[in-house]
């Protein structure tokens, strides 16, 4: 299609209004030039589309569609096929369902353990995110569906997430940050991607003509659209000039008339307007769906579904070789994740699923004797005797007790963090009752992230499903009864307790700014420097066979290596490659992760594996010269089958881009050591380049748009105080009952501006400009700007109407 001659038929509110939604999850049509609206809909590990009223969190139902397991549980799989396969699947039901743009996968990364969204996120480090989520964009998109990759970036943390700013130096977000989305815009070629609410140093992401042009499309050769997140929109029109095509959702013409009257006004040409709708147009019509009816194989799906629990499951401990169990074992099933199984998280991304396996049932239709279930402790963690007392009765009388433990439904969710690495303590009393009885304990553990595990020595087998998705439950007891050899391996470093995490106490900010004081040193490249603060590395996971590595070459391109299955059943191994360099004239972790593969092996077999070293394996951001370089010198080349279990050890000798130096060892020495947890404002100061933004928000200043409501108990109006005691009761006493409101918390953490972009139409800009007014003193004058503000809006909504 000429989409150039379309444009040019298009009157200019007509080319305006094509640049936002025409509802919450669609776009707009012009039916005389034949341009149709599409559905763009929420799916990093199963569709969404709501059948009726839509909202953005994920609270109305909606069609049918499978739950997949999530990104940090398919992350565990370091499968890269299986994660392009995974795509397949979600395309093929996005076309069945009558989506055209499938919002995911996210690939932020893991800065810390409490983030409520975690789950929904593949890994700590960001070659690995990267690498899997350009596979699911490549399976999504086989199908005809447009994947957008989420949330462009540095969006770490939920609370305030809309008004928060990410504040860190230039390396770390290059290294750090963007990579992940750096592979995959350039190895998925993704057709959509989606800006994220958060600030960078200050500034919107979606405002950013770094981020969106500079680097995205200059740098890595990005040619699709970028979408807002639902009411991430700041300044419509900065937007447009840094690079975003399409505002979500509906504002019913506000932001239109933004873009209108900046063109008139000389701020933006029509040009431009033009320039973003060609492209626009041209992935929006590339993924308009057929109008015949499709559908999937909902029992093929669920089947799949299965397989990719299967392979993502991560073996933890395995004392005595307790697991598998054998035909006939007699088991003690205990722990309310049996009875009611959690596979998924909260928020944007529930999946109303075809069907659901139940532990109980699965264990029942194996062959283990398992007649008998004791739901152990209350799931919200209220302390109960009489339940605690029917699992010891029950464990007492088995040869093996699983006993299912994990995180709630409340503790893992858009909107919110989470408030502690703990389980609820009434799980871990069971445990220790149950152990006082039986020894042989198999805990199944059933969360989407890293929990602290003090108690893990009471248990001869640990066993990590993460969230599986509707036929996680099946899969786990293929798992534990030896129908499938467990493979995962952990995408994040467990620690030991949450207080061994830089920046733990700081976690999550509840001020204007989100200091990454830790840079570079995230996950497994703060705690190489302290292993004994760690309960399970980075890419640890057991398996029931044992493999031995050897014959190590290294070459300038590939590094290569001979695995064998020593044990006694067929296996599979994930081969993990890490670089080192030896004496580096610049900061950084003691290694990283550059390249893996995974190999199935039958016994004794055993197979070479190659590895490519590839242009991201030696490169270092340099902020000196805002570009990246290569540090010359001797590098060590590490093979392990974790980061903290290096099997095979080589060096080689690299050839430098000889650029200056971007700091000295005296410059930054806790960075130089490792020890960010000691960083001082000077030294982060001196890492960031300038002066330190300031941290809190102004108390004294009149409030601005882009505060979080939350802000209004600073406010000058005792009316706009009263809302806020209002707001916060609500929440606080949603909270108390152990069922957070996610609209409430919505509201609470948005920016005054969402008033604008998430009521669809009711309020525009100029009407929270003087609703601002009022909050900060001056009553009847807002009042009086608020009823101009809108009886023009109203004007200008009902002369489009009758146009």
């Amino acid at each position: 299609m000429n989409y150039q001659a379309l444009i040019e038929q298009m009157t200019l509110e007509e080319k305006c209004s094509l640049l936002s939604g025409g509802t919450q999850f669609t776009t707009k049509a012009i039916e005389r030039l034949g341009i149709e609206a599409i559905f763009l809909a929420d799916g990093p590990h199963g569709v969404r589309k709501q059948a009726g009223s839509a909202d953005h969190l994920g609270l109305n139902p909606s069609l049918p569609a499978t739950c997949y397991p999530v990104a940090a549980t398919v992350a565990n799989s370091w499968d890269i096929s299986l994660a392009e396969e995974i795509g397949e699947h979600l395309g093929m039901e996005a076309a069945a369902l009558g989506v055209s743009i499938l919002l995911g996968p996210g690939l932020n990364i893991k800065r810390n353990p409490l983030c409520g969204r975690n789950f929904e996120y593949f890994s700590e480090d960001p070659y690995l995110s990267g690498k899997m989520a350009a596979a699911y964009i490549r399976g999504i998109q086989s199908k005809g569906i447009a994947a957008c990759p989420k949330h462009y970036a540095v969006n770490s943390q939920e609370t305030f997430r809309m008004s928060s700013s990410s504040i860190l130096d230039e390396r770390t977000l290059y290294e750090l940050y963007l990579t992940g989305f750096e592979i995959a815009v350039k190895e998925g070629n993704p057709k959509a991607l989606m800006s994220s609410y958060n600030l960078v140093n200050d500034q919107y992401t979606n405002d950013s003509k770094e981020l969106l042009h500079d680097i995205l499309v200059n740098k890595w050769g990005f040619d699709g659209m970028v979408v807002t997140d639902w009411g991430g929109s700041n300044d419509r029109v900065q937007g447009l000039i840094a690079g975003n095509h399409l505002e979500m959702p509906a504002t019913r013409g506000n932001s239109d008339r933004e873009i209108l009257e900046a063109v008139k006004t000389g701020r933006i040409t029509e040009e431009l307007v033009d320039k973003r709708l060609l492209e626009l147009l041209s992935v929006w019509q590339s993924v308009v769906l057929p109008d015949q009816a499709q559908s999937f194989d909902v029992e093929e799906h669920h089947k799949f579904a299965r397989k990719a629990a299967e392979q993502s499951i991560v073996l933890l401990k395995n004392e005595d070789n307790i697991l598998p169990l054998k035909k006939g074992t007699k088991v003690a099933v205990i722990g309310d994740f049996a009875r009611t199984y959690r596979y998924q998280g909260a928020g944007s991304s529930l999946v109303n699923s075809t069907k659901t396996d139940s532990p109980l049932a699965e264990l029942r239709k194996s062959e283990l004797d398992c007649t008998e279930f004791a739901g152990g402790f209350m799931r919200d963690g209220k302390a109960d005797e009489s339940l605690k007392r029917q699992a010891v009765e029950l464990a007492g009388k088995a040869e093996v007790v699983l006993l299912y433990m994990g995180l709630d439904e409340v503790s893992e969710t858009e909107g919110m963090e989470r408030k502690s690495m703990k389980m609820n303590d009434n799980q871990i009393a069971v445990l220790e009752a149950v152990a006082r009885v039986n020894t042989n304990i198999v805990v199944i553990i059933t969360a989407g992230a890293s929990v602290e595990m003090p108690w893990d020595y009471m248990a001869k087998a640990v066993v990590h499903g993460y969230l599986g998705g509707q036929a996680g439950a099946g899969a786990m007891v293929n798992v534990i009864t030896g129908k499938v050899n467990p493979s995962g391996k952990l995408a994040e470093t467990y620690p030991v307790s949450y207080g061994d995490i830089p920046g733990a106490e700081a976690y999550p900010s509840k001020e204007r700014t989100s200091e990454h004081r830790e840079g570079l040193y995230v996950g497994y490249r703060y705690f190489d420097r302290n292993l004994e603060k760690v309960k399970y590395p980075f890419g640890h996971g057991l398996s029931y066979t044992e493999f031995a590595y050897d014959n190590l070459i290294i070459s300038p391109e590939k590094v290569s290596c001979v695995i064998t299955n020593t044990g006694q059943l067929p296996g599979t191994e994930i081969v993990q490659l890490y670089v080192s360099c030896k004496n580096p004239a610049v900061y950084g972790p003691v290694k990283e992760l550059k390249g893996f593969a995974k190999v199935s092996l039958a016994v004794k077999e055993s197979r070479q594996v190659e590895i490519d070293l590839d242009d991201k394996a030696f490169r270092y951001y340099n902020a000196k010269t805002h570009s990246y370089e290569i540090l010359g010198g001797e590098y060590e080349v590490l093979i392990g089958a974790s980061a903290a279990d290096i099997r095979l050890k080589g060096s080689i000798q690299v050839s430098g881009t000889n650029a200056e130096l971007p700091f000295y060892e005296a410059e930054l020495p806790n960075y130089w050591k490792g020890t960010v947890e000691q960083v001082s404002d000077a030294e982060f100061a001196k890492l960031l380049g300038r002066e330190i933004p300031p941290h809190t928000w102004n108390r004294k200043a009149p409030l601005d748009m882009n505060q979080p409501i939350a802000c209004l108990q600073y406010a000058k109006n005792p009316l706009a105080r009263f809302v806020f005691h209002i707001i916060d009761y609500l929440r606080r006493k949603a909270d108390r009952k152990g069922a957070p409101d996610l609209n409430i918390l919505f509201i609470y953490n948005m920016p005054f501006r969402g008033i604008a972009k998430m009521m669809g139409g009711m309020v525009d800009m100029r009407m929270v400009q003087a609703i601002m007014v009022i909050v900060n003193g001056n009553f009847f004058r807002g009042a009086g700007q608020l009823i101009s503000a809108f009886r023009k809006m109203r004007k200008e909504q009902k002369k489009e109407i009758s146009g």
